[in-house]
């Protein structure tokens, strides 16, 4: 069976742990969009590990990892991540491919990804800044350069040359600063290709020669549904295909080829960066899921925004995903609170929205409405079956479930791996 599992909330959602351990009972783990933005925090015996672009199934020897061609890769970002899970330990020869087809990250990404978020008069979006923006929009543009490209010295060369005749144009011109050097880029560049060149291949071919093989796959969504280009809450959105189908883009598999979706939610909602969140917590409240949460950003260490569990949001992610299932995480985080809330609508105006609006005025001026559930005031966090929860979880859990219309089939009530609850799914 071959899987998807995406973020169905505003990304952050635990998806890590989640096919960390799905890993176990797959062929393939890939990742399909997305670049070094991202960060998949995974819990081990031998440690804590953020992974950034390697796919979360590194961690299982008998795992194949795959990054995709709808990925940007950062070469030194990659490369660094490869040596530091050598230095743990994590064997990677022969056991992660790059494709071909993938866009890289170049200096001036990540420089004019800063820029135009300090630039007045443009929207400021709260990206990470690590150059992912800009490289997709040089790869939708047609003037981007590919992994492949580094193998190929002449062909390289002209194109970045072609590329920072612009790029050095518009940072002097538009934005007074200093443009680059072109033998720098080349030299740092092409001295990437040899340590890459092992693990670059046509990605698509393998995967689909697998699949053939009926060789299980993963599907690893990086990010979350409301920030998918399309379907997300543009402009406050990422760059890239976040959603069930963009693994088809991403990793050059037919949508035949895809037989579940898992969404992942947490208990609550959390967004990172600008744009409209409306279930978003007063700042007392906060501080105190923040703090026991341990809401900072994978990637950058930022705070993360934490609000009530949205189920307008959900539901729409389970719609354009197609979602089956749900695995819902960080239940334990609101062991604590004597009352909880869920949000059901949005009154904008006289009206009440039950699927979820792309009007920004609506989600930024419309007030949440809500169902209030009591707490269950005990500790979740050893629980090992559902039957063990207390009442007032279970039955919040259930109304999860029906507002989401998906059935919940994970439960994380920790970040190790074992404070985990499977649930049977009646199919």
């Amino acid at each position: 069976m071959n899987t998807v599992v995406v973020g169905a909330q505003w990304g952050d959602e635990g998806k890590g742990k989640i096919i960390d351990i799905l890993s176990r009972e797959v062929d393939y783990v890939v990742r399909y969009q997305g670049g070094n933005n991202a960060g998949h925090t995974v819990v081990k015996k031998n440690g804590q590990f953020v992974l950034h672009l390697i796919p979360s199934g590194i961690f299982h020897p008998k795992v194949r990892c795959v990054v995709g061609n709808g990925v940007v890769v950062d070469p030194k970002a990659l490369l660094e991540e490869i040596e530091a899970l050598r230095k743990k330990g994590v064997s990677i020869r022969g056991r992660l491919f790059i494709s071909e087809r993938a866009h890289l990250i170049l200096p001036y990404h990540r420089i004019y990804d800063r820029l135009r978020e300090e630039k007045k008069g443009f929207i400021r979006i709260g990206t990470t800044g690590r150059g992912i923006g800009p490289s997709y929009s040089d790869k939708a543009l047609r003037s981007g350069i590919r992994v492949v490209d580094l193998f190929d010295g002449p062909l390289f060369r002209e194109k970045l040359q072609k590329s920072l005749r612009e790029k050095n144009e518009i940072f002097k011109k538009i934005y007074c600063v200093r443009g680059f050097s072109f033998q720098d880029i080349c030299d740092e560049y092409l001295g990437y290709a040899k340590k890459i060149k092992p693990f670059a291949v046509d990605t698509a071919l393998l995967l689909n020669e697998a699949m053939r093989a009926k060789k299980a796959v993963l599907f690893e969504g990086a990010q979350g549904t409301h920030l998918d280009v399309d379907h997300g809450t543009y402009p406050f959105v990422t760059s890239s295909y976040v959603i069930a189908g963009g693994a088809c883009v991403g990793a050059g598999v037919p949508p035949t080829a895809i037989h579940r979706v898992i969404g992942v939610v947490k208990a609550y909602t959390t967004r990172v960066g600008e744009g409209p969140f409306p279930t978003e917590f007063n700042e007392r409240l906060m501080d105190k899921i923040r703090q026991k949460g341990k809401e900072f950003g994978a990637t950058t260490g930022r705070p993360r925004r934490c609000g009530w569990f949205d189920a307008v949001l959900v539901r729409y992610s389970c719609l354009v995903n197609g979602i089956d299932e749900i695995a819902v995480t960080k239940l334990d985080v609101l062991d604590d609170l004597e009352k909880i809330k869920i949000c059901t609508g949005y009154r904008y105006r006289g009206k009440t929205y039950k699927n979820f609006p792309a009007s920004l005025t609506v989600l930024k001026e419309g007030t949440p409405v809500y169902e209030e559930h009591p707490g269950w005031l005990k500790d979740t966090s050893q629980v090992k079956v559902f039957s063990a929860l207390p009442l007032n979880a279970k039955r919040y859990l259930k109304r999860l479930s029906a507002l989401s219309s998906a059935p919940i089939s994970i439960l994380s009530v920790g970040s190790h791996e074992n404070q985990t609850v499977r649930l049977p799914i009646r199919r």
